[in-house]
Order: C-alpha cells, then sequence, then structure tokens
C-alpha cells in the first residue's frame, strides 16, 4: 500500500520548504500557507488588491537565483514573521504584514544577490488564498519517491527529493506508475478525494542541489533523454475537505 511520507509547504516562493505533520485541505484551494507570498524583481507589476498569474521569472526563484538555496528559512503564521538563517545563524527576522518588515527583507535580499537583480526586490501577497504557484491554477503537487529513486538509478547520482519542491511526497507507489494517472483519475489521501489535473513539466530550478546551492545536475535533460519526455510528479486538485497526514494511505483509482 502506498502511503503519504512528508508534507511540505513553502511560505515564501523560492525560498525553503517547511515540513509539516499534518494539513487540513479544502476543495479548489492550494495548501494552506503555501506560497502565500513572494519577492517580486525588476518593475513592480502586482497588485495585491487585484492579484493575478504571474510567470515565474517575475519572482526570485531557484531557476535562477540559486543562492536562495544557501538559505534556511521558517515562518510563523501567527506572528507573520519570516527568519532567514545562513549556516545556522540568523540574517535576516521580518514581519511580512507591516512595511517596516516588508522592507526589512527587501533590504537583506537586495544585498544578498547584490547586482544579480534587475531592480529593489519587493515582498508582495495577494488577497486570500492566491498563491504565487508556477501555473495559475489552484492545485496541489505529488511526487512519487520510487520515481525519484529510478532517475538516481540513471544518474548514478543521489537526488534530494525537495529538488522538485512538491506538496506531498508518497512512498510505496511502482516506478513512474503517476504517469499512468489520465486527466480526472480520482486519487485519495487518507480521506480526501483530489483529482489528477497533469503531469509536471520541470523546470532549471530541479539542477540545484538543495543542500549546496550548487547547480550540479542536469534534471530536465536527464528526464527527456532517459524517460522520453521532461515531466516527474503531478499536480492534483482537492474535491473533498478534510485533514491528511503522514502515514496516510494514497490511492488512484
Amino acid at each position: 500500500m502506498a502511503t503519504l511520507t512528508s508534507i511540505y509547504r513553502y511560505p515564501v516562493k523560492g525560498l525553503s520548504a517547511e515540513a509539516l505533520a499534518e494539513t487540513t485541505l479544502t476543495p479548489g484551494e492550494l495548501l494552506t500557507g503555501d506560497r502565500a507570498f513572494a519577492i517580486e524583481q525588476g518593475t513592480p507589476q502586482f497588485d495585491p488588491e487585484a492579484p493575478r498569474h504571474f510567470p515565474k521569472v517575475k519572482y526570485l526563484m531557484l531557476m535562477r537565483d540559486e543562492k536562495l538555496a544557501a538559505l534556511e528559512t521558517s515562518f510563523d503564521d501567527g506572528e507573520q514573521t519570516l527568519t532567514v538563517k545562513r549556516g545556522g545563524k540568523q540574517v535576516c527576522r521580518a514581519n511580512l504584514a507591516t512595511p517596516v518588515g516588508r522592507g526589512i527583507a527587501e533590504q537583506f535580499f537586495a544585498a544578498y544577490l547584490g547586482p544579480a537583480l534587475p531592480g529593489k526586490p519587493r515582498v508582495v501577497q495577494g488577497a486570500i488564498g492566491h498563491g504565487f504557484t508556477d501555473v495559475p491554477e489552484r492545485w496541489v503537487s505529488l511526487i512519487n519517491l520510487a520515481s525519484v529513486r529510478d532517475l538516481e538509478r540513471v544518474t548514478g547520482m543521489s537526488v534530494d527529493p525537495l529538488r522538485f519542491r512538491a506538496n506531498f511526497y508518497v512512498e510505496g507507489l511502482t516506478p513512474w506508475a503517476e504517469k499512468g494517472w489520465t486527466a480526472g483519475r480520482n486519487v485519495t489521501i487518507g480521506g480526501v478525494s483530489l483529482s489528477m489535473r497533469k503531469a509536471i513539466v520541470r523546470c532549471a530550478a530541479t539542477n540545484v542541489n538543495p543542500a549546496t546551492a550548487e547547480r550540479d545536475m542536469q534534471i530536465p535533460k536527464t528526464l527527456d533523454d532517459a524517460f522520453g519526455a521532461n515531466l516527474c510528479g503531478v499536480y492534483l486538485a482537492v474535491e473533498t475537505p478534510g485533514a491528511v497526514r503522514i502515514g496516510d494511505p494514497v490511492t488512484a483509482a
């Protein structure tokens, strides 16, 4: 039987993962608190009062800004506070709910990334429910750990599953079983029903080692060359409400 082994959210797009023991899913919504904030770069365009989807290149992200992987970040929902550490030492703490706090975070990232930035970074947050995801739809993402191990077999290297920045990681499926899930197929995690939407096309962010911040692999090319398509993982839409927990059974009917 397949089981849910890990749950992650990413409070700020492009920054580090936050592990969860459980979470509550709502139909048609993202994981609570996932990609709730982003750091816009370049000409300001995002309007918090009328949020809309922009391509990922609009924001700080690992595909371009691999130095972000060297930072360890955490977010306190109650205090709306982002804490940033590097090498275990705190280098920034900012309340993202206040203009002063956002300014502190913006100054830190401007100094940390330096001339690589095309302009002053800007911390942004949309209305409740808006997420700075790679696709405009409010979907959650799932990775089959057996597929990651098969990728390791091909590359001869260890592949950290966090390279794929998914919400759910599942053990007990056969390698690449998710490639056979057709659109609309029912997937259950515990007592929650989700529906298959589409396979995830991987970008160059997966080339960045989340432990070292180095570009040490060519994941999209390897997927394409070895498996015929640059795909790993799937997007799912939440269909029924409920809590999911590590250890819950996962089925695809």
